[in-house]
């Protein structure tokens, strides 16, 4: 027998009758555990999408109440999911940790919950407890808590990662630098990356979403930023975000790949409707570290993620899109990933309606990616047509960055042409910086003050008259 089998023992539910609370007269019975997690999620568009929400304020907290007298140990014999047409669910059978999981095998998740508040739970705890943890019971743990609780948790938890400079050491925050360009031009492109350099952006990666999926012009990307990096020495790393069988067939055609991209889900059918797998993500992984491009580390892979996606592709199986996610971090956390990014507000309002809905999702992502040791970024953004505006993303921005965010978007002026949506600028990575004393990677921070583009300090330095810092003449 297997190891998942031997883990779930080959069953989608138990007693039927396990999980109910009585409110006033009324009592709520929940028929199985995916059942019980949908109610108790805080309300959002999608999982009303899904049919799978809470009918009530009364059932919802009905099912919170149920939730935290369910013992931990349930997680490990109950999949919400069933293993046997699923390879996300043997995977998180077979990488579960019993010996790490064991200091909080006897809790409950109303008690793995104040365990999680306690000064028990530093930071070392939360390290060695996280291969012991399944996506589903920070899941469900996420469910019982307010949004202060989320940030403080996560807060303590710290993962390292690395290729040519170090992310998440303590007290540092990195951004992305996302120049886009709707026809891919290289001017453009390149015009955008030295801005973003300009303002001390750019340590976590330059990355680009493509507008084609022409392996030429995907290369000439490559080459740009490439060669860019080399011409200044700039202590970064480099991403296409095209589709992984891309990212393949680049490296076979010796284009400077750095990062191999790809976006997840929580389901092997929602990865189906991305056209992966387990098995072609480690062909990548394992060919990706193969050009041994890092200095630092060899930390090579990039996952985006969102909630929602399973339900878009119809792929849920009855389950919160928030339990969902998480399981997609297990998919991560098999390829020991250098940056994992929740695109919260991108799939739009028919899964996170407005503000209030997105600015939860993303703690709640932040939170279940750190507790599964996992480096979080995020994307804090929002569709044209959302109930959200630039307030909302400045507090979840904000909440974020209390947090212990990995790294967020550096978009010029936020606003992204080519995808048409709203993110974070280059000048939001700045506020944060002066508001709550963030720095960047070390080793790109040395690079800024070298150039003369940071001080010691990390504050961005006036420019120089008559002395350009970064020449641009479109070389490429």
């Amino acid at each position: 027998m297997g190891a998942a089998n031997r883990l779930f023992c080959g069953c989608s539910k138990l007693d039927p009758m396990a999980y109910n609370h009585t409110v006033g007269a009324v009592r709520h019975v929940f028929a199985d555990l995916k059942t019980l997690l949908a109610r108790a999620t805080p309300l959002r568009s999608g999982d009303e999408l899904a049919g799978v929400a809470a009918r009530s304020a009364e059932e919802r907290m009905a099912a919170r109440m149920a939730l935290a007298e369910v013992p931990l140990s349930t997680f490990l014999r109950e999949a919400v999911v069933p293993d046997e047409s699923d390879e996300v669910t043997r995977l998180i059978a077979d990488r579960h940790d019993a010996a790490a999981f064991a200091p909080v095998a006897h809790l409950t998740v109303g008690d793995f919950r104040d365990w999680l508040l306690s000064d028990a739970a530093d930071t070392q705890a939360l390290t060695l407890l996280a291969p012991g943890l399944t996506p589903e019971m920070v899941a469900a743990v996420s469910k019982l808590m307010r949004n202060q609780d989320l940030i403080l948790v996560a807060q303590k938890c710290r993962v390292i990662s690395r290729f040519r400079n170090t992310l998440g050491l303590p007290g540092r925050m990195a951004v992305r630098l996302q120049p886009n360009h709707p026809t891919d031009d290289t001017a453009g492109i390149a015009a955008s990356i030295i801005d973003g350099l300009m303002y001390g952006s750019g340590d976590a990666v330059i990355g680009i979403n493509p507008a084609s999926d022409s392996l030429s012009a995907m290369g000439a990307l490559l080459r740009l930023i490439d060669e860019l990096r080399q011409r200044y020495a700039v202590p970064t790393q480099s991403c296409v975000l095209t589709h992984v069988t891309n990212t393949l067939r680049l490296i076979d055609q010796g284009a400077p790949v750095d990062l191999v991209f790809q976006s997840v889900a929580g389901t092997q059918q929602a990865n189906a409707s991305f056209g992966i797998d387990l098995a072609v993500l480690r062909e990548a992984h394992a060919a990706a570290l193969s050009l041994n491009r890092g200095t630092v580390g060899d930390n090579v892979m990039y996952f985006e993620t969102g909630q929602g996606s399973a339900l878009s592709a119809g792929a849920h199986h009855g389950v919160d899109q928030q339990t969902l996610e998480a399981r997609a971090y297990a998919v991560a956390r098999e390829f020991r990933p250098l940056l994992v990014n929740t695109v919260v507000g991108f799939i739009g309002p028919e899964y996170l309606y407005d503000g209030k809905q997105i600015i939860r999702a993303g703690l709640e992502d932040h939170f279940c990616g750190k507790l599964l040791g996992l480096p979080m970024g995020c994307d804090i953004c929002y569709t044209n047509h959302a109930e959200a505006d630039q307030d909302d993303m400045d507090t979840l921005l904000t909440l974020l960055s209390v947090a212990g965010v990995h790294f967020i978007m550096g978009v010029p002026g936020a606003d992204d042409i080519m995808l048409n949506y709203q993110s974070t600028s280059f000048h939001d990575a700045l506020y944060v910086r002066q508001v709550l004393g963030k720095r960047r990677a070390p080793e790109f921070e040395d690079w800024l003050v070298g150039m003369g583009i940071a001080d010691t300090q990390g504050r961005i330095a006036p420019p120089r008259a008559g002395q350009p810092l970064l020449e641009f003449a479109n070389p490429w």
